[in-house]
C-alpha cells in the first residue's frame, strides 16, 4: 500500500500542525501554498479565511494529496462536493492570548496602546475591554506577528497582539504569552483549538483512527452556529461548546463592530434526546440571538421569523 500523503499550508504553524497528524498515520507531507499564504491584504478583502483552503482542496479533488489538514476554525461552514471532514483529532487550547510588551496584562496596557490583530471579533472584544485602544490590522505568520511587538520602528510598532493560544503551543512560543482570556468572558472563533482532517467522500476511513468524538461535536456545534447566523469570520462572532458529563452546552455571543454592545445566547441539552443535536442546540443558541436583535447588532445577513415571542423553548 502507497503511503497516505497530506496536503498542508506551508506556514510554520501549519506544517507543526499538519506533522502532529501524519506522526500518527505514518503519512508524508506535501506542501501546497495558497493566494492567502502569498497576499499581504487584508483577510476580509481576500474573501475570509475560506481562502486558505481553497488551494487544499482542489489538490484533494485533483488527487494530488490523499487528504488535507485544516485548522477547523478556517473551513467555511458550507460543504464541499465529493469532500468530507473525515476526522476531527482531539481538541487544544480554544481561548485567546495576549503576547505583550515587558510581560502586560490588557489592564496594564498604557492608554492608546497599540494592539494588532486581523480578527473583527478580537478588534471588537479588544474594544469592549478597552475603547482607548489603538487596534491595528495585521497579517502573516505568528513569528512576524510576535516580532512586531515592542519593535522600535514607529510604524511596525505594537504594544501587543493577540493570537491563539493553540497555535502559540504548537510552535512552542507559549512563553510569548502574557495573558489568557478566559472562554467565559471572551470566547473565541467557533472551533479554535480543533483540526479538521478532509478526505474525498469514501476515503474516510484512511484518518479514521485519529478521530476524537467529543471534540467533533463540539467544534461541529459552533460552526453551526456561523452556518445558521449566516456569518462568516468577517463577523464579530465568538461560540464555545462544552460536553460535561453527558450534557452539550453552548453558547455564543455576537458583538457591534465597534465593541460597544453585545448578545449572548446559551442553552444545552443530551445529545441522546433528540435525534440533531449538533443543529437543534445551534438553533435554540441563534433563535435567542436574532430574537434580541442580533441580526441588526453584527450586519448579519440572517433574519427569519422565529416561534413564539423568545423563538427558544
Amino acid at each position: 500500500m502507497s503511503v497516505l500523503r497530506i496536503g498542508t499550508r506551508g506556514s510554520a504553524l501549519a506544517l507543526a500542525q499538519a506533522q502532529t497528524v501524519a506522526a500518527r498515520l505514518g503519512a508524508e507531507l506535501v506542501v501546497i501554498h495558497s493566494e492567502g499564504d502569498r497576499s499581504t491584504a487584508s483577510l476580509a478583502s481576500l474573501g475570509g479565511a475560506g481562502v486558505f483552503a481553497a488551494a487544499l482542496r482542489e489538490a484533494l479533488l485533483a488527487g494530488e494529496v490523499d487528504a488535507v489538514v485544516h485548522s477547523f476554525k478556517d473551513l467555511p461552514t458550507a460543504p464541499m462536493p465529493g469532500l468530507t471532514i473525515a476526522a476531527v483529532p482531539k481538541r487544544v487550547d480554544a481561548r485567546d492570548a495576549l503576547c505583550a510588551r515587558d510581560g502586560l496584562s490588557l489592564a496594564q496596557l498604557p492608554a492608546g496602546a497599540r494592539v494588532g490583530t486581523g480578527s473583527p471579533r478580537r478588534r471588537a472584544q479588544l474594544l469592549s475591554r478597552r475603547s482607548d485602544l489603538e487596534i491595528v490590522d495585521v497579517r502573516g505568520n505568528v513569528d512576524t506577528r510576535l516580532g512586531r511587538v515592542g519593535a522600535e520602528d514607529a510604524e511596525r510598532h505594537l504594544d501587543a497582539v493577540v493570537l491563539a493560544a493553540a497555535g502559540l503551543e504548537r510552535l512552542g512560543r507559549s512563553d510569548a504569552i502574557t495573558e489568557h482570556f478566559e472562554i467565559d468572558g471572551w470566547p473565541t472563533a467557533p472551533a479554535q483549538g480543533a483540526l479538521g482532517i478532509e478526505t474525498r467522500v469514501g476515503d474516510e476511513a484512511a484518518v479514521a483512527k485519529i478521530e476524537h468524538r467529543p471534540s467533533r461535536l463540539t467544534a461541529e456545534t459552533e460552526r453551526a452556529v456561523l452556518a445558521l447566523l449566516e456569518a462568516g469570520c468577517s463577523a464579530p462572532i465568538g461560540a464555545h461548546a462544552l460536553l460535561d458529563d453527558g450534557l452539550l452546552f453552548l453558547s455564543a455571543r455576537v458583538y457591534r463592530e465597534d465593541g460597544s454592545e453585545y448578545l449572548t445566547g446559551s442553552h444545552a441539552l443530551y445529545p441522546d434526546d433528540v435525534p440533531d443535536p449538533v443543529g437543534e442546540l445551534a438553533r435554540r443558541v441563534t433563535d435567542e440571538l436574532l430574537s434580541a436583535g442580533a441580526a441588526d447588532l453584527a450586519s448579519l445577513a440572517a433574519s427569519r421569523e422565529l416561534d413564539g415571542p423568545g423563538g427558544t423553548e
